[in-house]
């Protein structure tokens, strides 16, 4: 299910500038980008809600262009199909064939070739019926021959057939039960509850809720954060890192009368306690009837602690950044432009107002990260300029973030870990939005272009050395029509930053109201999360 294209060229020889300076631009709609949430290389699980993600994450990518006209391949010589194959001479196929000889050894190869050009072919598809749109472009014109010599007969079945069944669904369709869409009353309201506000501290006053339909038009939602409303819920929202920093925090089992709001709120238990209670639940049917608990988790496998420490089968949904977790949420996405206002603006930040070359904005440095060892590498060929808390870092100027990368031509979208998916607004936001051409470090090449164009951003695994990427960064440094190249993704897509929390919460919402009352329970979330 992942559309991905052939590996980055890499620079090779003394001769590598005129290479990247000549090599063609890939077109802007040559990128198929990603097909849907709960889609990993075919591990993916179809999550509940999945349908009902925005339709333009599904980006879709621009007919191949064959011999032979736009949208179109050569067909098969056939003296049978026109008067003009039978006039095609010996001289003329074989210099057609020599032709797509030369192609075939000039352009490189890779499996979505191979998958647009089998898709191209005008052949009839095993078991396509005759009259199907794939029959029909096989067919061509033959098939419309032969449907012009069907007994008249034939035709009048068919119309007598049509008729009488018009006129049967017509007389009964006062007799028929109402269908289920035509309901004039109304969806129930999904109730969700958030367990705890995110990274709010225990104890804190809750904000309101957002209106789900005016912010990304969810309609039906009922968002909790009264805790004595926990038996209305459909859904339990727990978010992990406020779920294990502290002690226990579970809703009391169910079935136990509670009289007042005191007597629904946490049972703290101590840590010897705790992996006794998380088996308990477990095991108890601690819910009401129908309700979902959902785990959610925007931390990479590497700063997510406690993973171990819950137990099997005691959450129903999964909600995170991964493309295969129940409820997939990213951190931004692309999608097309519909509208002046759509951001970034423009179709290239204006190259005047970039008075640097490299930033990067980082909030925890610690040594031992990837992304600051290969910082310290790097700063030796190129000035990086760094803003943040902690290691050589100065205060981000007055005018903030986006308006202070801005200034500069490339951002450092380094992420704090290496995991499957993690791709944060470091690269969205600080990078994409802010108009400075992404350096991303983080997962494989392959797994950032599920989710964007491949000339939308530099991988620093496309380079043997970070002297050799400090070396490329120069080169564009030089040639403004080569760095321009970078921002043509913009000529037909607009960046979303996703909105925390409120975004997730309605998520869940939406989930919910699209998967009925199929039962699912995550037996090993750690073993899930962690690979």
């Amino acid at each position: 299910m992942r559309r991905l294209w052939g590996a980055a060229r890499e620079p090779s020889g003394a001769g590598w500038e005129n290479e990247w300076a000549e090599a063609p631009q890939e077109a802007p709609g040559a990128w198929s980008g990603w097909l849907g949430p709960g889609r990993s290389g075919g591990k993916g699980r179809a999550a509940p809600g999945w349908a009902s993600w925005p339709a333009h994450l599904a980006l879709a990518a621009r007919p191949a262009r064959h011999l032979g006209g736009a949208g179109l391949g050569l067909r098969p010589l056939d003296s049978g199909t026109a008067p003009f194959h039978s006039r095609v001479s010996g001289e003329l196929q074989r210099r057609l064939e020599s032709q797509l000889q030369h192609e075939s050894r000039c352009r490189s190869s890779t499996p979505m070739d191979a998958w647009r050009a089998e898709a191209a072919q005008p052949v009839l598809a095993m078991g396509a019926p005759w009259g199907s749109p794939a029959a029909a472009a096989a067919g061509g014109r033959r098939g419309w021959r032969r449907g012009r010599g069907l007994p008249w007969t034939v035709w009048a079945l068919a119309a007598a057939g049509l008729t009488c069944t018009a006129l049967i669904t017509y007389a009964c369709w006062g007799q028929l039960p109402p269908l289920p869409w035509a309901s004039p009353t109304p969806p129930r309201p999904v109730g969700v509850l958030l367990w705890w506000e995110p990274f709010g501290g225990r104890g804190n006053v809750a904000r309101p809720p957002p209106d789900c339909r005016l912010r990304f038009n969810i309609s039906g939602c009922r968002l909790l954060t009264d805790r004595a409303s926990y038996g209305e819920a459909q859904a339990v929202l727990f978010h992990h890192r406020d779920l294990v920093k502290g002690p226990p925090d579970w809703p009391p089992p169910w079935g136990v009368q509670a009289r007042s709001a005191e007597e629904v709120e946490l049972r703290v238990l101590d840590d010897e306690e705790a992996a006794a209670a998380a088996e308990a639940l477990a095991t108890s049917s601690p819910r009401p009837p129908g309700q979902r608990w959902v785990w959610m988790n925007f931390e990479s496998p590497s700063h997510s602690p406690g993973l171990r420490s819950l137990a099997s089968n005691l959450f129903n949904w999964t909600l995170s950044y991964r493309a295969d977790s129940d409820i997939f949420v990213p951190y931004g996405y692309l999608y097309p432009r519909s509208h002046p206002g759509d951001q970034p603006s423009g179709l290239a930040p204006p190259l005047s107002r970039k008075q640097g070359l490299v930033a990067w904005v980082v909030s925890h440095w610690d040594e031992r990260q990837a992304r600051v060892r290969y910082y310290h590498q790097l700063s030796q060929h190129v000035a990086v300029d760094v803003f943040g808390r902690g290691g050589p870092g100065q205060p981000v100027p007055e005018i903030g973030l986006l308006h202070t990368v801005a200034r500069y031509k490339f951002y450092l979208a380094f992420e704090n870990s290496q995991h499957l998916d993690y791709i944060t607004e470091k690269l969205w936001r600080n990078s994409l939005l802010a108009g400075a051409v992404p350096v991303v470090l983080g997962p494989d090449r392959a797994n950032y272009e599920r989710f964007m164009p491949r000339g939308a951003f530099i991988h620093v695994d496309d380079f043997p050395s970070a002297s050799s990427l400090a070396s490329y960064l120069l080169f564009l440094d030089r040639n403004p029509a080569v760095y321009r190249r970078y921002f043509h993704w913009r000529r037909r897509y607009a960046v979303h930053i996703t909105s925390f929390w409120d975004e997730p919460w309605c998520r869940v919402c939406q989930a919910v109201q699209r998967a009925g009352d199929r039962p699912k329970s995550i037996r090993n979330l750690a073993s899930w999360f962690e690979r």
